[in-house]
């Protein structure tokens, strides 16, 4: 009875403070992409975020288009899920480990969140083409910036855009095998530690 408690526990956490950090992680990348602020959506996270950023933003600056108060509350947060998740699995309750799993977390979590918006863009783009749906036109801001070096290298031959295959690869290369999976390796950190990965 004990394990199944413990199991829905760290389920539960998983979810909350992954939701929030990638809550935390989309306002970092609409900040960075300069996505259209006027966006219901946009407005929609902007508000939601900025009581858990808020604390942060009197010690942290925005430097151009990264928000340092946003990453640090975002660093903050995973590294309390990962806190809490390891406390409920009978693990030491402060490691300095968790701090890199945090970080590795996040880096997993933005890596997502563009993998995903570029799915949605694919979609969107064979589903309905020219809507100008809130939803559609955030992703579009996000994708952007991502999809425009990719753009001058492989140019759209007959009205079809092959650059997006290029950012995927790019983005499962760097998943996989260059960047979170090596780091997470490299550091020990367990499978299904934190939400998606």
């Amino acid at each position: 009875m004990g394990s199944y408690l413990s199991e829905g526990g760290i389920f539960v956490i998983q979810t909350l403070f992954g939701l929030l950090v990638m809550l935390l992680n989309l306002r970092f990348i609409m900040q960075a992409s300069k996505a259209n602020y006027y966006n219901p959506i946009a407005q929609g996270i902007v508000k939601a975020t900025n009581p858990l950023i808020g604390p942060f933003r009197m010690i942290f600056p925005i430097m151009g288009p990264f928000d340092l108060a946003n990453m640090a509350c975002a660093l903050v947060t995973q590294s309390i899920g990962i806190v809490l998740i390891m406390v409920f699995a009978g693990a030491l309750p402060l490691d300095l480990i968790y701090f890199a799993w945090a970080v590795i977390a996040i880096l997993a979590s933005i890596i997502n969140l563009y993998f995903f918006a570029l799915l949605i863009s694919v979609i969107a783009s064979w589903l309905a083409p020219y809507s100008s749906h809130p939803a559609l036109e955030l992703v579009q801001d996000i994708t952007d910036p991502l999809c425009r070096p990719a753009r001058r290298l492989i140019p759209a031959i007959g009205g079809l855009d092959f650059s997006i295959i290029v950012v995927f690869l790019g983005l499962s290369l760097l998943e996989n095998s260059i960047l979170i999976r090596p780091l997470a390796a490299l550091t020990g950190m367990p499978r299904g530690l934190i939400f998606g990965f």
